[in-house]
């Protein structure tokens, strides 16, 4: 069993826990950024948010959608559907003994890819760059769950 000590002396664990809470701060910026669009767009999903802004029939026209807000949403969902399994994942991935310069590609890959992610599908820049980004983060997923699979095959 693998002191704590030993862990956090571990360079490729902590290159994952470095990118990790790189990318969990920007998962977090985007719930930040969403809340700023709803209050300053005035654009409520639930009748208890627009409370602040009036009562009965008058608090109705608060609750609609947003071009902008859904935009920001969409963005952060995306986050959640690509994080969470990168986080699992580059968690057994940087346990299995990768070589430190490989784990750095692969987590500064995603990294970008999801900051990049974010910019363009907030600007929004034409679609190949949003798709671009998906890709090489997905990519980067894929790559260190085949070689976690590769190397450690117990099934």
């Amino acid at each position: 069993m693998v002191d704590i000590t030993q862990l956090m002396e571990n360079e490729v664990f902590m290159a994952f826990a470095s990118y990790t809470t790189i990318v969990l701060s920007k998962m977090m910026f985007m719930s930040i950024t969403t809340a700023f669009f709803r209050l300053t767009r005035k654009v409520f999903a639930n009748p208890e948010d627009c409370v602040s802004f009036g009562k009965g029939e008058n608090a109705k026209k608060y609750l609609r959608t947003d071009d902008r807000v859904e935009r920001v949403r969409r963005a952060h969902l995306n986050d959640l559907e690509n994080i969470v399994p990168f986080l699992g994942i580059g968690l057994l991935y940087s346990l299995s003994g990768p070589d430190l310069s490989t784990v750095v590609l692969h987590f500064g890959l995603f990294v970008g890819a999801r900051i990049y992610h974010t910019i363009t599908y907030l600007l929004p820049l034409p679609q190949l760059n949003c798709a671009l980004a998906f890709f090489v983060g997905y990519g980067v997923t894929f790559s260190m769950a085949s070689r976690l699979l590769k190397s450690r095959w117990y099934l």
